[in-house]
């Protein structure tokens, strides 16, 4: 472990690269990392007070609200909103844009953030995240706040990462100058450098989807799937499977390790056509973190990155990791579409 650069080191350090930077970033970042903190003691001692379970309330995703998303949804939007850089957030657990107040500073930055990944994994003890993203808001900041200013496309993300709660917490984040992770030392109460310039194996040997639900999946997403069990593959044996359902987990496996996460579409809700997982808080940071760990991210056929957000908690199909992987998945797609037009 590189024990002599702390996060705040090293976020100072990118700041003295960018002309013209005025430490607003740098102030924004602090108060994640201390929402972190706080999230991650609260996490560590779940089980000995009162805030495992169900709080009774739906969130806006129709998904049950435990009572650790609540506490983690409130500490980041009191934290954040308090570092006098934002404009706005926009959380998961929010049906709406959340504006900084009046009586509060502001500035030109926009954060999206997942206050818990993998929440429905709390009770039994399985890592969760907080994943977030970062933009700068394009519209007259003395006017007032346009939808378009959240609703960026995940290529104009400033910064990106997740806060991983495991048997260590871990921080990995990127600001477009490659992928960095740091470790928790509780020690001292720091997190330090453990985890630097992250690269993803081109070719990956794991394959993380939830196959339980294949019965749902159209043609070419069971055909990107026989392909990763089959022998005949680039590997030329099948990949081994390996599914934790925390997108945080997973994509922090894959990302060390190598491998492709898929959240296909299905036909299990109705209500969900085109998957799970949300453009503006999951996929968008997921893809810039595996982009600049030289992985891919797409939606079966277009560059995750590349897609314009209709609304705040819009829904994608979702492959991402390993380049080679993710490579195979858009041509399969890309192949299944051409047969479909050729009819």
């Amino acid at each position: 472990m590189s024990q002599q650069v702390t996060v705040t080191e090293h976020i100072l350090l990118h700041q003295k690269m960018v002309p013209g930077a005025t430490g607003q970033f740098t102030r924004l970042f602090n108060e994640l990392v201390l929402s972190a903190k706080i999230i991650g003691r609260a996490v560590n001692k779940a089980g000995l007070v009162d805030i495992l379970g169900f709080t009774g309330d739906i969130n806006v995703q129709g998904e049950e609200v435990k009572k650790l998303d609540e506490y983690a949804n409130r500490i980041l939007i009191h934290r954040l909103a308090r570092s006098g850089v934002l404009c706005a957030m926009a959380s998961e657990e929010n049906a709406d844009i959340i504006e900084v107040p009046e009586s509060l500073p502001r500035g030109e930055y926009i954060i999206i953030f997942d206050p818990l990944d993998g929440s429905s994994n709390i009770d039994v003890n399985v890592n969760i995240g907080t994943i977030f993203s970062i933009f700068k808001r394009k519209s007259d900041p003395d006017a007032a706040l346009m939808s378009s200013d959240v609703l960026q496309r995940g290529s104009e993300q400033v910064a990106a990462g997740y806060v991983l709660y495991g048997s260590s917490t871990m921080l990995v984040f990127t600001c477009g100058d490659g992928v960095h992770g740091f470790t928790l030392d509780p020690s001292v109460g720091e997190f330090l450098l453990s985890h630097p310039n992250i690269r993803i194996p081109e070719q990956g040997k794991i394959y993380s989807v939830n196959e339980g639900y294949e019965r749902y999946w159209d043609r070419h997403t069971k055909k990107a799937l026989a392909y990763f069990k089959s022998p005949k593959n680039a590997l030329r044996k099948p990949y081994s499977g390996r599914y934790i359902g925390s997108l945080v987990a997973d994509f922090h496996r894959n990302l060390l390790y190598g491998g492709i996460f898929m959240y296909p579409a299905d036909l299990r809700d109705p209500k969900k056509p085109t998957g799970k997982l949300r453009l503006t808080c999951e996929c968008n940071p997921m893809a810039f973190l595996a982009e600049q760990a030289g992985g891919m991210a797409v939606d079966g056929v277009n560059r995750v990155m590349d897609i314009e957000p209709d609304h705040l908690h819009q829904r994608i199909p979702f492959f991402c990791g390993s380049r080679n992987d993710v490579q195979v998945v858009q041509e399969i797609f890309e192949s299944e579409s051409r047969r479909k037009k050729n009819r």
